[in-house]
């Protein structure tokens, strides 16, 4: 296995039928003040309420037919229990945050980069050497130069105040590691 990021296998170098597609929720499908607010609808959650465009589901099933889904966000199974459904998509593996527990050889980050570094260690083990793309509203820096160098990572940072854009997903169908539809 060819390494890449300090312990974790090089991203790209483990065949896949299609990426992965790490999806955050809050300030890329539930944007913090939407210019267009119109567009959203409001939905009562039974923890925070969400403002979901049901024109982001139909995307996300789109992109389905190149990405393996799944959910990277804070959110973690509660997103397949509630917003799933809202936005007509089947249950999502999801990344594991709060049971993730440092390990010596993760990506190193200076002690006040933790706090927003935070997902990149779990997505890199979760992708196992795996193409991966990853849409979120934070996404640091540091992540930024770590996954410069390798062909098998796309970053997909989104504006938090008015989220996922139709010019993200167009980004995310032309990627080449993107599977071709059908």
């Amino acid at each position: 296995m060819a390494w890449g990021i300090r312990g974790v296998p090089r991203p790209g170098s483990r065949p896949a039928d299609r990426p992965l597609l790490y999806l955050d929720v809050d300030g890329v499908l539930n944007p913090l003040s939407p210019s267009d607010p119109a567009r959203f609808v409001r939905h009562e959650t039974g923890g925070p309420a969400v403002r979901l465009c049901p024109e982001h589901g139909g995307w996300l099933r789109e992109l389905s037919a190149r990405y393996e889904l799944v959910w990277a966000t804070t959110w973690e199974h509660l997103a397949n229990e509630h917003l799933g459904p809202l936005l007509g998509l089947p249950e999502l593996p999801v990344v594991e945050f709060s049971a993730y527990r440092r390990r010596h050889d993760d990506p190193r980050f200076g002690i006040l980069q933790l706090f927003e570094s935070r997902k990149w260690a779990p997505i890199l083990r979760h992708a196992d050497g795996r193409p991966f793309a990853w849409v979120d509203d934070v996404i640091p820096m540091r992540v930024r130069r770590q996954a410069w160098p390798y062909r098998g990572i796309l970053l997909v940072p989104v504006a938090p105040d008015d989220g996922l854009a139709r010019h993200h997903v167009e980004r995310l169908l032309t990627w080449r590691r993107a599977a071709p539809a059908g």
